[in-house]
This record gives C-alpha cells, sequence and structure tokens, in this order.
C-alpha cells in the first residue's frame, strides 16, 4: 500500500549515486509474469548499472508477487536504498536515471486515481467509501431511523392524522430528510478525515440530490457526478463505476484549468504558461496548481547554488552569482519541488493548447 510517508521519503531522498527508477505495467488481464519479466529485461537491456539492474530483476525473479495492475520500483544499490511499490491501477513502462527517484508518474497516479471519496444512499441511510489508488482504503456506514409508510384505512384516513394520506406522506418526508441530513454530517466528517479530493454520489437521482443539497457547500463543491446504485451493491462495482465518472470529470477539469492559465497568462494575472515562466514562478514559491502535459519532458539549467531553474542557458546565476549545471528534465524537478511545497500538481490527458507549451501554472499572488 502506497502511502503519503512513502511519498514523502520518496521526494526527500537524494543520493550522490545515480537512483534508477523503474515503472512496469502488470496487469494480468493483458499478459503473464513471464512476459512481463521478459519486458522488463528488454527495458533494463541498455542501463549500465549493472548492480542496480541485478537488483531490480531479482526482486522480480524471486520477491514480487505480481499482484496488482502496475509496479514501481526505486533502486540505489551502492546506498541500499530500494523501495518497490504495487498499484491497483495501471502505469506507463518507463525507465528513469537520476540522483534522486523520478516522481512524476506518481504525480499523475495521485491526480488522476488519488482521493475518491463516495456515498451510497437512501432514504434511510448511507455507505461512504474512500477509495484511493484503485483500492478501498476505508469504508463504514450509518444509518437512520426506518421510513416505514403506514396502512391506510378507518379513520386513518381523516386528513391531518398519521397515517392518512397527508400525514402519512408528511411524516415520511419528514423523517427521510432527517435521515439524511444525519448521513450528510457524518459524510462530512468522513470524508475529512480521508483528505479526500472529488466526491461522487450513488443511489437514485432524487435521494442523490437531496443527500448532496444537505452537504456542507465546501464539499457540495467537491462532488464530481452521481450515478445510480443499489445500496446493496459490491464494492467493486460501486468503485469502477466512480472511477469512471470521476475520469470523465477529471478531463473536463482538466480543460478548464487549462482555460484559465493560457486566459490568466494573457492578461498578466493570475497563472503563467511555457516551460522559462513557470520555473520563474516555482522558483518564487508562488505556484498553486501545476499543469503538465502528460509524458512532457524538457531540459533546462539549475543553478548549483540557490537551485534557481531556467530554460535558457547562462553563464551565472542572477540571484547568487553561482555556475549553471545543464539537467535533462526539468519538468521531474519542477513537479518535485511544487509537490514538496504542498502544490497541487496536475498531469493533462487531453491539453491540446498551443499557447501552454505543455506546462503551465496558476498562482497563488
Amino acid at each position: 500500500m502506497f502511502t503519503e510517508q512513502d511519498l514523502r521519503e520518496l521526494l526527500e531522498y537524494k543520493s550522490e549515486q545515480p537512483v534508477l527508477s523503474v515503472y512496469l505495467n502488470t496487469d494480468p488481464s493483458e499478459g503473464s509474469a513471464d512476459a512481463y519479466k521478459l519486458r522488463l529485461r528488454s527495458m533494463l537491456k541498455e542501463v549500465e548499472l549493472k548492480k542496480h539492474v541485478s537488483r531490480v530483476e531479482r526482486y522480480f525473479d524471486h520477491e514480487h508477487d505480481w499482484s496488482g495492475k502496475s509496479t514501481a520500483v526505486f533502486c540505489c544499490e551502492p546506498e541500499g536504498f530500494f523501495r518497490a511499490f504495487s498499484f491497483e491501477v495501471p502505469v506507463r513502462d518507463r525507465v528513469r536515471i537520476n540522483n534522486r527517484p523520478y516522481v512524476k508518474p506518481l504525480a499523475d497516479l495521485l491526480d488522476s486515481y488519488g482521493g475518491y471519496g463516495v456515498a451510497v444512499v437512501d432514504k434511510q441511510g448511507a455507505r461512504l467509501f474512500y477509495f484511493h489508488l484503485g483500492e478501498l482504503r476505508e469504508q463504514i456506514g450509518t444509518m437512520g431511523e426506518a421510513v416505514r409508510r403506514t396502512k391506510r384505512g378507518g379513520g386513518s384516513q381523516y386528513l391531518g392524522r398519521r397515517g392518512g394520506t397527508a400525514g402519512q406522506t408528511d411524516y415520511v418526508a419528514e423523517v427521510a430528510d432527517r435521515n439524511m441530513k444525519d448521513s450528510a454530517e457524518f459524510a462530512a466528517h468522513f470524508f475529512a478525515e480521508n483528505n479526500v479530493r472529488r466526491v461522487l454520489v450513488g443511489g437514485t437521482e432524487g435521494n442523490s440530490a437531496t443527500f448532496r443539497s444537505h452537504l456542507p457547500k465546501s464539499w457540495q463543491s467537491l462532488v464530481v457526478g452521481t450515478f445510480p446504485m443499489s445500496m446493496n451493491a459490491g464494492e467493486p462495482e460501486i468503485m469502477q463505476r466512480a472511477l469512471e465518472i470521476g475520469q470523465k470529470a477529471e478531463r473536463l477539469r482538466e480543460a478548464r484549468l487549462v482555460e484559465a492559465a493560457v486566459t490568466g497568462a494573457a492578461k498578466g494575472r493570475g497563472a503563467v504558461v511555457q516551460l522559462d515562466d513557470t520555473l520563474g514562478a516555482v522558483h518564487e514559491g508562488r505556484v498553486q496548481t501545476l499543469l503538465v502535459k502528460e509524458g512532457f519532458r524538457a531540459p533546462g539549467y539549475r543553478c548549483k547554488g540557490c537551485g534557481y531553474m531556467t530554460a535558457e542557458k547562462a553563464e551565472t546565476c542572477p540571484f547568487c552569482g553561482n555556475q549553471f549545471e545543464e539537467i535533462p528534465d526539468a519538468v521531474e524537478l519542477v513537479v518535485r519541488r511544487v509537490m514538496q511545497d504542498g502544490g497541487d500538481v496536475e498531469i493533462l490527458h487531453d491539453a491540446n493548447r498551443e499557447e501552454l507549451g505543455g506546462i503551465g501554472a496558476l498562482l497563488r499572488y
């Protein structure tokens, strides 16, 4: 299970020795363990770090249990550093060598599959789920007063009497509404405790709408979709529907963020686009949300003194006067820096705006 502590360790780890990072698709529905091992060896064929390669291959040959749909491995053999994580969601095959673990694909996973809060509701209660990286991490339920429809007949049919037409309707609606309020309050606490970043609601159209209306406004704003679902549905079915709807909502959200960045940058207010301006904003600590097109890489230059990065070659740093060093992927370092600073990283899968230039940011100020 990949945790926040694991991510923090990878973000903070730095070595004087090379670190080998490997991302391997291991989805059992697409191939066998032997096929994946063969592909791994092909991926590592050009890597000249023999001890690193041997350690990674040994892990997949003797230690990996082949569970999950993908695996990430980080190895610095001279320092005895080795970490391996399996995920229930897919990743693209990649091999990278640097002096730090390569974390950009993890940012993509967390952006696309992290922090799903799901409530399946009816008039009596709610089932609550927290799905993270394709895994069920927490679940809980709450039940209120039973919503009973009393039989109509005899004197109880007089209007206004409990059990009569008007009285029964009012009573049933009152109990159902009270249950919904209690469920929404309970759900808000559950979502907050699990750091949920998007919410989906399952149930009938009417129940979903009522439940959503009772959520605090801060949580209403995080509802990305609703879907029909039985209270008796199994967890795999609920997660599959939630991820499907969540992914569609994420693509729409990406488009809105790109539009906001392009528009803001054009007005010189609240946003930047293109690599060099983004690097400058990161150095100043102004980035709230970093936007990176999936697969985008670009070289850059970093000051050996203060760490200032630029896309343009320069002799000395304008801030501290030290020399620059060339770095093969400035984007990876930007992603790492923003994550370390507590900002959001959005990996864009359908961002084709030329003005963005592959990278941009929404700013804190």
